[in-house]
């Protein structure tokens, strides 16, 4: 009796999509996906920006362990990906790579597809009559984001998806879809999708007087640019600084969340012609979230729940019946659960563990979870007032180490800026910086303790706050 065949994987990679944004209204062909997978409700990348979140999403090790701890990054070659990990898999790349070079096949995967500057994509456009505004002979993203859905990235990856599916599908592969959609800008065919009036309008929420000073400095420069870009610029090029900017981006941005979803449903429906959904496993999750105004802030780089969260499924083969799990889970176990899930062979790289027996049924641990920022880019304000120049100075090279608990605790702990202590279930907008409160200095012992300690475990040599026994790293300077 011949062994049954092995499950093909497909993987849907959007960047910078929010957990909160799986609904029926927006997303309704991942909203049918949820409704027969395992739901991680508490999902965490392990640092907000592209390149680090990467790297841990392809590793299962930590930034500060691969060097990729900013943007544009290549990922050193000594650390395997899933194709090097599996075996008898015939395995593809579509879409944004952004851990290295872009254009040419990487890391094991023997299918590959580009969107970004001279690729596959950029010579689709031009072989449709159009040229490059750029002049190294690249497209911006303003010019790709007014095109329409017929030549947008969404449906050229899932074209060359239903392609891929088509050939291989009788026999076991692994496909990746890296959608770039809903990254800024926020502009795109479907603009309009969602009707303005059914659009929150309330979604900005004041920076309060303990936030960190790197956070102001966000927020001053994208109120500054706003202020400059809105008598040049159409308001879908630049960040909002008014409730009806706020609402409008987040009306443009659901947009592409539904443009993003429109392709991953007909890429599923693709599974499910050529007879292969029921032996395929397949998995949904993003590299970070976005602000959209929450704090007054837009994009990522920040340590609220908006940016640092993010969706994450896994529907197996033949699964019929949702399972949600309600327990913290970081993006450092992702890779781990999808090569237990394929059989692979598991590997000393792994910082994190395989979640496969919680996808199959069993009950899960509740385990604190930790997130990492190292200094990327911060854009400052020409002559801001908000600090002095070697304050300003200090706070954008400053680095943070994040715990998570499952009861509901959230530590932030900073080198160069103030640290922060939210108690997320009774304030789940992070609104009450509760570092100083003298009620909670047990719990911020316990959870600085939590920080040193896998701080140890993963070789993280950065230096924070020291607790009042003298343990753990330098003090802190204010900077307000």
């Amino acid at each position: 009796m011949p062994s049954p065949r092995k499950p093909n994987l497909v993987v849907f990679l959007p960047d910078q999509q929010r957990a909160d944004t799986i609904t029926p209204k927006y997303t309704p062909n991942l909203a049918r996906l949820a409704a027969e997978s395992v739901v991680f409700e508490r999902a965490y990348i392990t640092h907000p920006v592209c390149t680090p979140s990467r790297s841990s999403i392809m590793t299962g090790t930590w930034p500060h362990q691969n060097g990729c701890t900013r943007n544009s990054v290549a990922l050193p070659p000594c650390f395997k990906c899933l194709p090097e990990l599996v075996a008898d898999y015939t395995s593809a790349y579509f879409g944004k790579w952004h851990l290295g070079n872009d254009a040419s096949p990487q890391r094991g995967f023997q299918h590959w597809i580009s969107t970004e500057d001279i690729g596959d994509y950029s010579r689709f456009l031009v072989s449709h009559g159009h040229k490059p505004d750029r002049a190294d002979e690249t497209f911006s993203r303003r010019f790709i984001s007014r095109l329409p859905i017929e030549l947008s990235k969404t449906r050229f990856l899932e074209k060359h998806a239903c392609d891929f599916i088509q050939r291989y599908s009788g026999e076991p592969f692994i496909l990746f879809v890296a959608f770039v959609e809903p990254h800024s800008p926020y502009n795109g065919p479907l603009n309009e999708v969602h009707p303005i009036e059914e659009i929150p309008s309330d979604v900005s929420s004041k920076l309060g007087e303990k936030t960190p000073l790197r956070y102001r400095l966000m927020h001053e420069w994208q109120e500054a640019e706003a202020s400059l870009d809105r008598n040049r610029l159409p308001a879908q090029y630049y960040f909002g600084a008014t409730p009806d900017e706020y609402r409008g981006i987040r009306q443009r941005y659901l947009g592409l969340v539904t443009q993003v979803d429109r392709s991953i449903g007909a890429i599923l429906e693709c599974l499910t012609r050529y007879g292969i959904a029921d032996e395929t496993i397949v998995v949904h999750t993003s590299d970070h979230g976005d602000m959209l105004g929450a704090h007054q802030l837009f994009g990522k780089e920040v340590m609220f729940e908006e940016a640092v969260r993010v969706p994450w499924l896994i529907k197996l083969a033949g699964q019929k019946v949702a399972h949600r799990v309600s327990q913290p889970v970081s993006q450092i176990d992702f890779l781990p659960t999808l090569v237990d899930l394929l059989e692979g062979e598991h590997s000393s790289q792994f910082a994190g563990r395989s979640r496969a027996t919680v996808v199959r049924g069993e009950m899960m641990p509740g385990d604190p979870v930790f997130i990492e920022w190292a200094p990327n880019r911060t854009k400052v304000k020409k002559r801001t007032t908000l600090a002095s120049r070697w304050k300003v100075k200090r706070a954008v090279n400053e680095s943070t180490r994040t715990v998570v608990t499952p009861d509901g605790w959230k530590l932030c702990l900073r080198n160069r800026d103030a640290n922060e202590l939210y108690y997320l279930i009774d304030d789940p907008t992070e609104m009450r910086n509760r570092f100083d409160d003298k009620d909670d200095q047990e719990i911020l012992n316990q959870l600085t303790k939590q920080i040193h300690n896998w701080q140890k475990r993963t070789g993280d040599k950065l230096r924070i706050y020291r607790l009042p026994d003298g343990s753990g790293g330098i003090p802190q300077l204010r900077t307000g």
